[in-house]
Parts: structure tokens; sequence; C-alpha cells
């Protein structure tokens, strides 16, 4: 199962127990996969359709408790992938139609038309817990979640505009950054931050979920912190193997073309040091003096000497 999917299952769990956060997330639902059929006043259709066996037992379940409606269940196998079935849920009643649209706000009506609105009404989402009931139904409506293992990413993909930028408001009124963006035919809501990821599955009451992202998170990190100080410290060897064949580069060329003894007591002293401990670190080579120096002390003299292996190099043995 993945994650997405793991997400679904514990939201589908959570039935809520006040009539409006009911209705909210009923309104949400609809919005996200559901379609409203108006062939006159007097035959009005309602259809929800998912691949996710527990997003239509919840839809089942809410319309049940909140309206004591039973809905027609038909099940299909999806064309897209024949492994799948798709989970079509009709109300056909007229009279329970426009119940279940009159209190999620999805319709106008007058005297002789119906108009369907696919929107958030704000009298759904007056209270806290009724946007988290929405936010909750969008994803289950049509939101998925990428494995964060590999990355972080949440969407809610759905098909009208009005809608998609009054989630995506929605969703930001708890301090998120929601952006919307549009993919084909469709508007897509995403979040990209984990810890904003985080923070929405807390919204959504997915608290299981939120632990397991939170402890994967807590791994990739520390594998993150590991994985840098090994480059750190990889660099750092590196630079340290090559400034030292560098250093015994030019003392040999100093000790071949005019001898170490011509150099400088101090200079000489150190070039000795560093052609017997060649993988020695500038602290250990400082502390090998005596008197003892620090580690400017010592890179001080070899830069001395570079100096010097320079100037012979660009003399080709004469020595200034």
């Amino acid at each position: 199962m993945s994650f997405s999917s793991k997400v679904k299952e514990e939201l589908s769990r959570h039935i809520g127990s006040a009539r409006h956060c009911r209705i909210a997330e009923i309104a949400s639902l609809i919005n996200m996969c559901g379609k409203i059929k108006v062939n006159t006043i007097n035959d009005i259709s309602l259809k929800v359709t998912t691949e996710n066996a527990a997003v239509a037992r919840k839809y089942f379940t809410l319309l049940k408790k909140t309206f004591n409606i039973n809905v027609e269940v038909l099940i299909r196998k999806s064309k897209q992938l024949k492994k799948n079935r798709v989970y079509m849920m009709y109300i056909t009643n007229t009279d329970k139609v426009i119940k279940v649209l009159k209190a999620t706000r999805l319709i106008q009506m007058s005297n002789h038309s119906v108009q369907v609105i696919h929107r958030i009404h704000p009298l759904i989402v007056q209270s806290i817990c009724c946007k988290r009931a929405y936010i909750r139904g969008a994803f289950l409506g049509g939101g998925s979640l990428s494995d964060p293992e590999k990355t972080y990413h949440l969407e809610f993909v759905n098909q009208y505009e009005q809608h998609g930028n009054q989630l995506m408001q929605l969703i930001n009124t708890f301090d998120m950054g929601a952006k919307i963006v549009i993919r084909k035919k469709y508007f897509v809501i995403y979040l990209k931050e984990g810890s904003q990821i985080v923070d929405l599955l807390n919204i959504m009451e997915a608290h299981i979920a939120l632990m397991d992202l939170e402890n994967i998170r807590i791994l990739k990190e520390m594998r993150n912190n590991v994985n840098r100080m090994v480059n750190c410290e990889t660099a750092n060897l590196k630079k340290t193997v090559s400034a030292a064949v560098r250093q015994l580069e030019d003392i040999k060329l100093i000790n071949q073309l005019v001898g170490l003894e011509s150099l400088p007591e101090l200079l000489e002293e150190i070039a000795r040091l560093r052609l017997t401990f060649t993988s020695a670190s500038l602290k250990e080579l400082g502390s090998m003096l005596d008197p003892a120096i620090g580690k400017s002390g010592v890179n001080h003299r070899l830069r001395k000497l570079s100096q010097i292996a320079q100037k012979l190099r660009d003399k080709k043995g004469g020595y200034q």
C-alpha cells in the first residue's frame, strides 16, 4: 500500500461527531470527485466516483449518518488500470439530491431553474473544525502524497478553477504556502515543504501518518547530516593530501637543485620534517618542532619553501 493510500485509509476512519463538520466533508468530496447532473428541476442526480474503497466507504457512511440516505453503489474495473476497481455511488432520487446539495450549498434554485456552483460556501467552513473537515474530504476525494522516502510532495487535483482557488486559500488560512498550477485540464493545489506537509496531516487529523512521516524525515535528516560530514571530511583530506604532495615536490626540487642545507635553519628544519613525515598534518608538524609552533607558523614556512621552489623553476636552477 502506498503512503498516500495509508493516509486515506486513516482519514476514512475519522467520522466527525458534529453534523456541520460532516456536511463540510461531504461538500468537499462532491466538489473533488462528484458530478451533479441536472436535466430539469424535477430530475437531478448526484454521482461520486473514486478508485479507493476506503473513500467510498467514508462517503457512504457520511451520507447515512448525516442525511439518513443510502446510495446505490456500482463497481467497475478501471479502463486505464485493469487491476483497479472504480466505485460509482449514485443518488437518483431528486428530493434526496436537493436535500444534500442545499445543505452543502452547491446549488441555487429558482422557480424555473437549478444552478450548480462548485465552490466553498463561507457558511460551510465557518469554524476551524469544519475547515479541517473540508480539507480532509478534499484529500480523500482528489489528494495524493508522494513517498516521503523519495520526495516531499502533496497535492489536490481539482477540475474547477473557482473551487481550486478557494481550496488553496482555505489551506493557506492555516499559515501554509500552498500554490496552484494548471496541469492539463485540472487545477492542482500543492505543497512541497516537508514541514508544511506534516502540519497539513495534523490539520486533517491523520496523526498516525504524521508520526510515520516525521520518523522518515528524522532518518533522512540524519543520513544527510552524516553524508555532509563525510563529504566535508573527504574534501578536507583531499586538500591536505594535495597540499602535502605539492610541498614534497617543492622540497625535493630545492634539495635536487641547491640542497636543503642552503636554506635558512628554520626552513631547513620544516623541510626535513615534511620529507620524513609525508602524511602528517600542519598541526602535527608544528608539534614536532622545538619550540613547537602552530598551524599558521608551519603554513608560513611551507609557503616560503614554495616561493623558493617557484623561483628555482623560473630561473631553472638559479637561487636568489
